[in-house]
């Protein structure tokens, strides 16, 4: 590696942006090309990305670039989920027993914009907009763009090749044409798409109900959510089949299928969607797929985020992984001064790839336990044992869900491996009665129930 290697970015987006700021503060010099307009000048088009979740691992890497503070002026806390059933009842689901542990609701567009912004500051830093990258020759270390606004194409002669283009990556497309190359992928679709809607702010421009939740309709076979945001609406996304079951995609077409599917289905939330015919219309539907691909470089070219590791955004965790993905890479660049960028992304990967694929996993377990397991009794009994034993024992016990999105220091795959066996050993306590709500206040009972998971958990 050399500071005076040249660095082109493929993609603008979150990862994208973040990946240039870092490097910029290390010192290279870095093209980024992104086929989008700039984002800071034009509005992002409605009902084409799901809200944002952000958490430790995205905040970590936001402190490493030292734009933290500024992204948490933009953020709301959203301390657990809220459930609402058929009737219009809510229960609360906490995220954490412990104080101070919450994800974070927040723009994509705006955080992406900040990232930018921070990134233009810098004089080593070239931001390319409208520039559709067609073609990565990696033998050559270049990269062929159509300039969108002049239908003209033009080549960019490079030393590194960073793709942060997405789920659909032009450059790792490109990784599937090389001679020599064992590159295998796998792209996994879920029979599910979701479609976006919005419950606007009030007359006062307030939120309408708690904005201090994600809130859950959890229907078994679909669900609807809502995250909230900064302007006192709430961002609502439906998850259905596209042609299974009673109501699907395919068969929602007319204005009285559709109306009578919200009114039985999402009675309180229809109250609070007045635009739901014209937003279910209009609004696009959007696949839910997951990408899994290795290896992730090719001499000085490297995947990273989306591009590498595209999930389903069930466990709030694809930008919090992709910003990590640049946290970690910056911790191996680090520790490998003096080797060639093959190496340090060689390294890099070996590194990642465990989680990134324990994280697609996770978020697969998710989408079931969001639109069907919260509502079960046994989970709600586990989940309210779990808020019981990080309140009394907060630095001994940890649930899966915490140990994924609070412990930024423990890798998705340990996090995985712990949690799914912590949660085996409490649902067989309760499915064979050996543990019952009660326990929750005792401390001498909650212990016991501790060192039996920890026990379990460590054989």
């Amino acid at each position: 590696m050399n500071q005076s290697d040249s660095i082109l970015i493929i993609g603008a987006g979150l990862c994208g942006s973040l990946l240039a700021l870092r490097l910029a503060q290390r010192g290279h010099k870095v093209m980024v090309y992104e086929s989008r307009p700039d984002m800071r000048k034009t509005q992002v088009e409605a009902g084409r990305s799901i809200n944002l979740a952000l958490s430790d691992r995205g905040l970590r890497a936001l402190r490493l670039v030292g734009v933290e503070k500024l992204t948490k002026e933009i953020c709301i806390p959203m301390k657990g989920r809220l459930i609402h059933d058929e009737k219009g009842n809510t229960f609360e689901s906490n995220y954490s027993g412990r104080e101070g542990e919450y994800i974070n609701s927040i723009s994509r567009g705006d955080l992406n914009r900040i990232l930018l912004e921070e990134a233009d500051k810098n004089d080593n830093v070239t931001l390319n907009f409208n520039c559709k990258c067609l073609h990565v020759d990696h033998e050559n270390s270049s990269a062929t763009f159509l300039d969108i606004e002049n239908k003209k194409e033009f080549t960019v002669k490079t030393d590194v090749v960073f793709g942060a283009d997405g789920a659909g990556s032009v450059v790792r497309k490109s990784f599937e044409g090389l001679a020599n190359f064992d590159f295998t992928i796998s792209q996994d679709f879920l029979t599910h798409g979701y479609k976006e809607l919005e419950i606007p702010a009030d007359t006062f421009g307030k939120h309408q109900i708690s904005k201090d939740h994600l809130h859950i309709w959890p229907r078994g076979d679909y669900m609807l959510i809502a995250l909230p945001n900064t302007d006192g609406s709430f961002t609502v996304t439906l998850f259905l089949s596209y042609n299974e079951g009673e109501y699907s995609f395919n068969n929602l077409v007319t204005k009285e299928k559709i109306t009578s599917f919200f009114k039985q289905q999402f009675p309180d939330a229809l109250e609070l969607i007045p635009d739901v015919l014209a937003e279910f219309k209009n609004n696009p539907t959007g696949k839910l797929g997951t990408v899994k691909c290795y290896p992730w470089s090719y001499k000085n070219s490297l995947l990273l985020g989306d591009a590498a590791h595209a999930v389903v955004p069930f466990y709030g965790q694809g930008m919090n992984a992709s910003f990590e993905d640049v946290l970690v890479l910056d911790e191996v660049i680090t520790q490998n001064k003096g080797e060639s960028w093959q190496v340090v992304f060689e390294k890099f990967q070996k590194i990642r790839k465990p989680d990134a694929d324990a994280i697609a996993d996770l978020a697969i377990d998710n989408y079931y336990e969001m639109r069907d397991h919260v509502a079960n009794k046994d989970f709600k009994l586990k989940r309210k044992i779990e808020m019981a034993l990080e309140k009394t024992f907060p630095n001994q016990y940890a649930s899966k869900y915490s140990l994924v999105t609070f412990n930024e220091f423990i890798g998705y795959h340990e996090a995985m491996t712990r949690g799914r066996k912590q949660d085996d050993v409490l649902l067989s306590m309760i499915e064979k009665n050996e543990i019952k709500e009660s326990v929750t206040h005792s401390e001498t009972e909650l212990r016991e129930v501790l060192e039996r998971i920890i026990q379990e958990t460590n054989e």
